[in-house]
């Protein structure tokens, strides 16, 4: 199986560059995965195709405003740091631009002297291992000085950021959003309860490894990132349940849906568990947990279209992401959705 193979022609005009006004008015392509066949709907017309007994799993995670602007101690050198990873308390793994001379040893400062970072090692792919130094708590310092990483393809300053956060974003960690929740309010989740769907938890720190483009000719080859999960007890149980009683889990994103498969490895019924990641779903890979998805629309060639591709065909994938650049669908973090059922 060839990467190219996850190939479509987007114009460039059809990437979304900013939220809508109103999160659930985005549009929602519905996708039978078994008969390929398509409808057009809107996001808010979710509640209409999940139905009582269902269980609908969102991921939790909350941005960081990871990206931070300063200069090198000495030199005063402009340097931008990407955080990714929190190793331990003060230690985090970053990205650093321009990185060639940072060695270990190598200092930093941001904003005022607010915060300080001195490199410790090089690790995995040229990144860094970096310790902080501030005063008060970490998180407020960030706060105030991070801004956040906007995947690459965005290129227009968001005014909100909380336009970048799902409404029920929980724990802090990830360097990118669960996009595929962005479109839900409030209101429509409330509607959801009131149908008698059942809404659980997930944990996944999204990296940026999900904006990576796919680099080998060859799926086989390609070696995923990894990413921080949590399933608590209470989700796995609502699962569980939910399966017992012959009803669907829907899973609200490829980062949803990497935890649940990730759980479901080790067989049914699940129990909870937490750790690290770089399960890589693609066709011909068997889903142990979730019944339907709803999903963003992604990049070509990206490991994101082949998950999608493995729940409902690449056939009618590619013929559905064709029918959305004709029917002019907003694409990617900002952009429309669609439900595979």
């Amino acid at each position: 199986m060839k990467t190219s193979d996850f190939y479509y022609d987007l114009p460039e005009e059809l990437i979304a560059q900013e939220p809508l006004a109103k999160r659930d008015n985005s549009r929602l392509m519905e996708l039978d995965k078994i008969t390929g066949e398509i409808s057009h709907r809107h996001f808010y017309d979710i509640v209409d195709m999940l139905e009582p007994g269902d269980a609908l799993i969102l991921n939790d995670t909350r941005v960081i405003p990871a990206r931070l602007y300063g200069v090198k101690e000495g030199t005063g050198g402009a340097i931008e740091f990407l955080l990714l990873n929190k190793h331990s308390l003060d230690t985090w793994e970053v990205i650093l631009k321009p990185g060639r001379r940072a060695k270990p040893g190598a200092r930093f400062v941001f904003g005022n002297g607010e915060l300080k970072a001195e490199i410790l090692d090089i690790i995995n792919d040229g990144n860094r291992l970096v310790k902080f130094e501030y005063e008060g708590i970490f998180e407020n310092v960030l706060d105030k000085l991070g801004e956040m990483p906007l995947p690459p393809y965005i290129t227009k300053k968001l005014e909100d950021r909380d336009r970048y956060q799902t409404v029920y974003a929980k724990h802090n960690g990830s360097a990118a959003a669960p996009t595929a929740g962005l479109h839900f309010t409030p209101e429509l989740l409330e509607k959801v309860k009131a149908k008698g769907v059942n809404i659980g938890y997930v944990t996944l720190h999204v990296g940026l490894g999900t904006f990576r483009p796919v680099k080998v000719d060859d799926v086989n080859n390609h070696k995923m990132h990894s990413e921080f999960y949590i399933l608590p007890q209470e989700t796995a149980d609502l699962i569980n349940e939910t399966k017992a009683a012959g009803k669907r889990v829907v899973s609200v994103g490829t980062t949803a849906t990497r935890t649940l498969e990730t759980a479901g490895l080790g067989g049914m019924p699940l129990k909870a568990s937490t750790g690290w990641t770089d399960i890589f779903i693609y066709p011909g890979k068997e889903f142990h947990v979730i019944d339907a998805l709803i999903t963003n629309f992604h990049l070509p060639e990206s490991t994101l279209i082949m998950l999608v591709s493995a729940l409902a065909g690449r056939d009618n994938v590619l013929n559905a992401y064709k029918t959305a650049v004709e029917e002019r669908y907003r694409f990617f973090s900002f952009g429309d959705a669609m439900i595979i059922k």
